[in-house]
């Protein structure tokens, strides 16, 4: 009695994804970006702690953006190492890029939260495009793909931001989990529920930011000045989204699983800052994966009705498989077929354990 109770659980876990893939997730893969032949004046800001490499990749880049109007203003964190002599330099040669140099932020502020808000205040322009240091655009169209998304009247544009590839299985997880957490914020947001962004690759206008009372409701938060700001801003604003390639900015990934996971609890620590609307929803969804994978476990163990178990879990393959390949094929995200089912039992046992620790141990650290 007891195994027939847990597949038909099981089955229901299944039919929770379908639904997710179905209502959320395959609108995205038929998404097309908005066009508008309006170039409004841009802002790239990018705040930035020690990180004269990455901006000495970073920013010729950015000042070599094709669009008819814009700035670039690198907010200089505190840094310790030659950031401000090189800033200043730039300065002096380019018109369009300005720095603001922080030396030292207040205690009771968070210090990228600080260093984004002055940024913003700063900047010159009414639309605001936000990338890190350790990125880069992935066309010189950049600019004009994301402003793209204002034309549907948004007040916020969410972009994409996969990693670099690179060898091994560490480099293919966080791909895949970069690629499944882009699925569902950019679903969600495509069907009117944004609950975050990724800073890599996010704009907004300054009066969003100003109507929000900017990042006041978080600011003691590590993480948070992107996926809370949503969160806020889309009580009173409108999302929206741009998927194109060349709107994309790429990562550079972290090197350890140590590193790895040390980000991802912190995004998960800000998790827990959601709405409730949104932790049911993608609750559910996370829930019924896990639970999937999980019960699978346990009825293979007790249970005999393995040609039950074998076509539950065989339908959820061939059905979510294809919507997953196809939605990488959408955001132009290579992901290995053959370790795909690898890949999502790690990232949800993953996921799970990761879930336990922030509530177990809450001290999440920064720079």
């Amino acid at each position: 009695m007891i195994p027939l109770i847990l597949l038909a659980v099981l089955a229901a876990c299944v039919l929770v994804q379908f639904y997710f893939a179905y209502f959320y997730f395959m609108p995205l893969v038929r998404h097309n970006d908005p066009e508008t032949s309006q170039k409004v004046p841009v802002s790239v800001i990018v705040a930035a702690h020690n990180e004269l490499e990455n901006l000495m990749a970073l920013v010729p880049m950015l000042l070599d953006q094709d669009y008819p109007e814009f700035e670039v203003l690198v907010v200089n964190d505190r840094s310790e190492d030659d950031t401000e002599f090189y800033l200043y330099e730039l300065e002096k040669q380019f018109h369009n890029f300005r720095v603001v140099t922080i030396k030292k932020t207040p205690e009771y502020l968070n210090a990228k939260k600080y260093a984004l808000a002055l940024g913003i205040r700063a900047a010159k322009y009414e639309h605001i495009l936000f990338t890190d240091a350790d990125c880069r655009p992935c066309s010189l169209h950049w600019i004009d793909k994301m402003q793209s998304g204002y034309g549907t009247g948004a007040d916020v544009v969410l972009g994409y931001s996969p990693y670099l590839k690179s060898k091994g299985f560490l480099n293919h997880l966080i791909r895949y989990e970069t690629l499944l957490t882009g699925i569902q914020y950019l679903s969600h947001a495509n069907k009117g529920y944004a609950y975050m962004g990724v800073g890599r690759n996010l704009s907004y206008t300054k009066a969003c930011f100003f109507r929000n009372k900017g990042f006041a409701s978080h600011i003691r938060t590590l993480g948070g000045d992107d996926d809370l700001f949503v969160r806020d801003a889309v009580r009173n604003s409108k999302v929206g989204i741009v998927i194109d390639k060349e709107a994309h900015t790429e990562s550079i990934p972290k090197k350890t699983f140590r590193e790895w996971l040390t980000q991802k609890r912190r995004h998960m620590a800000a998790g827990r800052q959601y709405t409730a609307g949104t932790k049911r929803r993608i609750g559910s969804f996370l829930a019924a994966n896990i639970l999937f994978y999980v019960l699978s476990i346990i009825v293979l163990a007790l249970s005999n009705q393995l040609l039950i178990l074998a076509a539950i879990v065989g339908l959820r393959y061939a059905f979510l498989i294809p919507v997953y390949m196809l939605s990488a094929r959408r955001l132009q995200e290579k992901i290995s077929l053959p370790l795909l089912p690898v890949l999502d039992l790690v990232y949800f046992f993953n996921y799970l354990l990761l879930g336990v620790s922030v509530l177990l141990y809450k001290k999440i650290r920064w720079k």
